[in-house]
């Protein structure tokens, strides 16, 4: 039985919906005393999962269809389709063909508020939707499926994140954007993985001590370049937790010139050994600007649909995961993020937008958009690319 397991860009296996549960709480190292929350979500995704990969098993002509029918009620609804990178090529296809957006999270967010469309049909996951929200209140935010969580989200609980800040008073909060709402309020600011080095290192050289969450991995990444002294939150992302560096080293054995470019939601020992660590768009620059013909990518293979696009000639493959009894259905796959298909998009926009529109209390809004504010008006200052972020 392997070890560990990789996948070229492409391939399609069905996942382990019998392990998935256990994994959702163990790799989050979730610790809330409400499990009852965790386990309501983990029936959403195995109840997806029952039919793995259901958007993909649409016909050609099914797909040209849903697209064409999705084109119409786009524009009978004022609406523009905004895409994060961890989504289905054919989302993503279909929001470039239409005037959209595909981005990472925040930026999907600001091209939602300067476009001139009065809805915003966001494919992505639930966090996503209440960030353009907050940036964009006066508009109509939907999404083909409120269920799609986050495995940060969700090891982050609002109540519980506010008694750990309130264990440590004297500390900035910076929290990342995969975060909800509620949490995003109780932070002095909200970071991108782009810019939280910078961020970081600017409260750190004015002697400020650090409160970071959710993500553990990314956190030590930014202490360890930092030199900052910080207190982490511990949560993980499911699918950068799963990388190993261990089955890295085995298909470098087979790819001897292959880059590795990795997020740095990633493990430490996976982070250590790449040749570039960086959010998802400055993964895709990378990508283009170096002259290696093989990349091995330690992130959702998602983002391979922009890979490919922009590199033609070029390979990539997913790195590896590891574990007893892995196997590569369980590679660099958010189960989340697959439950965005052209079946719901179309349905919500035809049939029920009102059941899958996105609401953020306004005052919890007006609390979140402060730390978000900070980040960019800082992003401002220093001339940070802030649309290379997570």
């Amino acid at each position: 039985m392997p070890t560990s397991c990789w996948c070229s860009y492409g391939t399609h296996e069905d996942i382990n919906i019998n392990d998935l549960p256990d994994r959702v709480i163990d790799q989050s190292k979730l610790k809330i005393d409400n499990m009852a929350k965790v386990n309501d979500t983990s029936v959403f995704v195995r109840e997806h999962l029952e039919n793995p990969h259901k958007h993909d098993k649409l016909s050609l002509s099914e797909k040209k269809s849903y697209k064409n029918k999705i084109k119409r009620l786009l524009k009978q609804e004022d609406a523009v389709l905004v895409a994060h990178y961890y989504t289905e090529p054919y989302l993503q296809e279909l929001a470039e063909e239409t005037g959209g957006c595909v981005s990472d999270s925040l930026e999907m967010a600001r091209f939602g508020k300067a476009h001139s469309a009065s809805t915003l049909m966001v494919a992505g996951v639930r966090f996503m939707g209440e960030t353009a929200k907050i940036l964009s209140p006066e508009k109509r935010v939907l999404m083909p499926t409120l269920e799609a969580t986050c495995s940060l989200d969700i090891g982050c609980p609002a109540e519980k994140f506010n008694d750990f800040c309130n264990t440590y008073p004297d500390h900035t909060v910076v929290v990342y954007a995969n975060t909800s709402a509620a949490v995003k309020a109780r932070a002095d600011w909200v970071v991108t993985s782009s810019i939280a080095l910078d961020v970081v290192d600017h409260l750190s050289s004015q002697g400020q001590e650090i409160l970071w969450a959710p993500d553990k991995h990314l956190g030590s990444y930014v202490a360890k370049k930092t030199g900052a002294e910080m207190v982490l939150w511990d949560a993980a992302c499911i699918v950068h937790d799963e990388f190993r560096a261990s089955g890295v080293n085995d298909l470098k054995h087979l790819y001897p010139n292959a880059a590795l470019l990795v997020h740095p939601e990633s493990p430490a020992a996976l982070v250590d050994m790449a040749d570039m660590v960086g959010s998802t768009t400055q993964i895709i620059d990378a990508a283009k600007q170096m002259d290696n013909d093989v990349f091995i990518v330690g992130t959702d293979r998602g983002i391979f649909y922009k890979l490919q696009q922009q590199n033609p000639g070029k390979t990539f493959i997913a790195a590896p995961t590891g574990g007893a009894g892995a196997t590569c259905n369980s590679c660099a796959y958010c189960p989340w993020m697959a439950m965005n298909g052209l079946d719901n998009l179309a349905a919500v926009l035809e049939s029920t937008p009102e059941m899958n529109e996105v609401f953020v209390d306004s005052m919890l809004a007006d609390r979140a958009l402060t730390p978000l504010n900070r980040m960019l008006d800082f992003a401002k200052r220093m001339n940070a690319p802030v649309k290379k972020r997570a």
